[in-house]
């Protein structure tokens, strides 16, 4: 522990953004860098608790304490070593997560926890100014193949650490680029592709073998896979999107959140869209329905593209400003955020359900009818009431529905195989990750169901250790799950 009193004389310091009238005219990242010494500072109010709770809050298992103190010291390089020992990629939690860890740390019962996040993605993004981060190539090959399918955090996880153990990793991607959500599901100005990039660049280098436009059981047989590989590690997400049957869902103008945000990334790809196919908000009265990360993205890039007004829908009540009684540390507190996208500009409404879509002559939704709603809890599970005589109108010409995931899509390739599933829908595995199928393993949201990026790579990491003692007998590789 660096300096014994850093948490008593210094307090929490908020993450610098770039100005908001700067940043909704481009595309690139909201988040500026933190001054050094503002840093180190914050480094040093970890307490270095005798159990860090940080650990339970962080399913990688980080060593957060330890890093927390090399920072304090001024000493990178080997906080960079201490991140790398159980993240893969911390560029994209430290950018992404929502950090559970923070909302386990010790000093958040009486005080603002430690700012662990901004500390994890400050040391990664000075390991590639500095050019410390290095392709790592196997130094003994194993001769053994496996196929990864999904090039989502979990999939590039489970690759690099099974490519470092030696064994040859192809991973097959459905999409014309490779990276999953993170390519085309997360904002530029949340986490610019560049930052991805550079990951797929070392991991080619260390010879993983990357194939896009390859959906397998569509114009890739399952088979295929079977004969030329191994194992066979299922990593494709969770990418059923939960829907809205209500009246008038079939208008134009209707869209699911994914649609509307891989669109925009082709855009910024550089991706020419046809204007028949276009799905913009410029000029519009948006309406994203579902009051999660994904909403947000919408609403950031809904502002981005010259919304004329934005109102983001949730039928939960507002949660309180601090933590309820029902929610105590060190469990994530369940609390009212405001996410980068809403300082941007957005009316956010609760406690609210979607009862209808209404159109114009033209097919195109103009309206949403609204009904009131409270949340009452019967039996320890919620349940949602209308008020009655509550329903309203408000303008609409693009709806967004940013409801979540019901979990993986089960045509093709999961039917093909013949995997089990769990009674939530998900693929089931058994502890060591394996599915039903003998050979055949899975981990991410296919198992878990929609996730946080901190899981997916966590649960990629135990699954290349399960994966390597199925083809070898034994594993040196950590597994935090």
């Amino acid at each position: 522990m660096g300096k014994i009193t850093g948490f008593i004389e210094f307090h929490r310091a908020k993450q610098p953004y770039r100005p908001v009238a700067e940043r909704v005219k481009d595309w690139k990242q909201v988040m500026a860098p933190f001054p050094e010494d503002v840093l180190r500072k914050q480094g040093a109010r970890c307490m270095d608790c005798g159990i860090p709770f940080c650990h339970q809050g962080c399913p990688l298992g980080n060593l957060i304490p330890d890093w927390n103190d090399l920072v304090y010291r001024g000493q990178w390089q080997e906080a960079i070593d201490r991140l790398h020992a159980t993240n893969n990629f911390p560029d994209f939690t430290g950018t992404l997560c929502p950090a559970p860890c923070e909302g386990a740390c010790v000093l958040g019962i009486n005080d603002d926890p430690v700012t662990i996040k901004a500390i994890e993605l400050a040391i990664i993004d000075r390991a590639f100014q500095e050019g410390w981060i290095k392709p790592e190539p196997p130094k003994v090959l194993t001769g053994k193949k496996v196929a990864v399918v999904g090039s989502g955090p979990a999939g590039l996880a489970g690759a690099q650490q099974l490519r470092r153990a030696g064994h040859e990793v192809t991973v097959f991607e459905r999409d014309d680029r490779i990276g999953g959500l993170l390519r085309y599901g997360i904002p530029e100005f949340k986490m610019e592709k560049k930052v991805l990039d550079r990951r797929l660049d070392q991991m080619q280098a260390e010879g993983v073998v990357f194939k896009a436009n390859a959906h397998i059981g569509v114009n890739v047989p399952v088979d295929e896979l079977k004969r030329n590989f191994d194992v066979i590690l299922l990593a494709g997400g969770a990418c059923a999107p939960r829907d809205l049957p209500v009246p008038g869902r079939d208008l134009r103008g209707v869209h699911f959140a994914m649609e509307y945000l891989k669109q925009s990334n082709r855009r910024c790809e550089g991706d020419q869209v046809p204007a028949e196919q276009e799905i913009s908000a410029r000029g519009k009265h948006v309406v994203i329905i579902g009051g999660g990360d994904t909403g947000a993205d919408c609403l950031g890039t809904a502002n981005r593209q010259g919304a004329k007004s934005v109102h983001q829908l949730e039928i939960m009540p507002r949660p309180p400003e601090t933590r309820a009684s029902d929610n105590p540390w060190p469990e994530y507190p369940h609390v009212y955020r405001v996410a980068t996208a809403h300082e941007e500009g957005v009316e956010r409404v609760y406690s609210v359900s979607t009862k209808r879509f209404i159109g114009g002559e033209d097919g195109r939704v103009k309206m949403l009818e609204l009904v009131k709603v409270e949340a009452v809890r019967e039996h320890g599970r919620v349940i949602i009431n209308e008020i009655p005589n509550s329903s309203f109108t408000i303008p609409c010409d693009l709806a967004l529905l940013a409801m979540g995931f019901t979990g993986p899509e089960r045509p093709g390739m999961l039917e093909q195989l013949g995997v089990k599933f769990t009674d939530r829908g998900n693929v089931w595995r058994d502890g060591n990750w394996m599915t039903s199928v003998p050979g055949i393993f899975t981990a991410g949201d296919m198992q878990h169901g929609q996730s946080l990026i901190v899981w997916a790579i966590a649960e990629a990491r135990s699954a290349a250790r399960g994966i390597d003692k199925y083809l070898t007998g034994a594993s040196d590789l950590p597994a935090p799950l």
